[in-house]
């Protein structure tokens, strides 16, 4: 599934880690999340919902990994994880929240990574 390695995935992967080290920094200055932050994460989340779209069409159309359950498994874990953390983030308007939407950045890039490497391993 070479659509898992190209440059949406990469475009995902960074700008998570920029969003999660911004909201890290804000929380370590004791920032609660802003509208800004919260529309940023809907951006992520956007970002992110484009990128398991393609995957699917990619399962459809190409070949399936040999673990396509555990693909399936992390890409409903992907998609769900931003909105998530949104929303956990809106439930926790102090510092707290910002260190959510910051930690679910930084899981985002490993979930992405982890999806890569399951579509590789069968050769797609």
């Amino acid at each position: 599934m070479p659509v898992m390695n190209g440059p949406l995935s990469t475009a995902t992967i960074v700008v998570a880690l920029l969003l999660g080290i911004w909201y890290l920094v804000r929380s370590a200055l004791d920032r609660a999340p802003s509208n800004t932050d919260l529309w940023a994460m809907l951006g992520l989340s956007l970002l992110v919902a484009v990128l398991v779209v393609v995957a699917v069409v990619g399962l459809i159309t190409g070949e399936r990994p040999s673990e396509w359950s555990t693909f399936v498994g992390y890409l409903i874990t992907t998609i769900a994880f931003a909105p998530v953390g949104f929303y956990l983030a809106r439930l926790e308007p102090t510092r707290w929240g910002t260190l959510i939407l910051g930690v679910a950045c930084l899981v985002l890039p490993v979930l992405v990574l982890r999806l890569q490497q399951i579509a590789e391993v069968t050769g797609g």
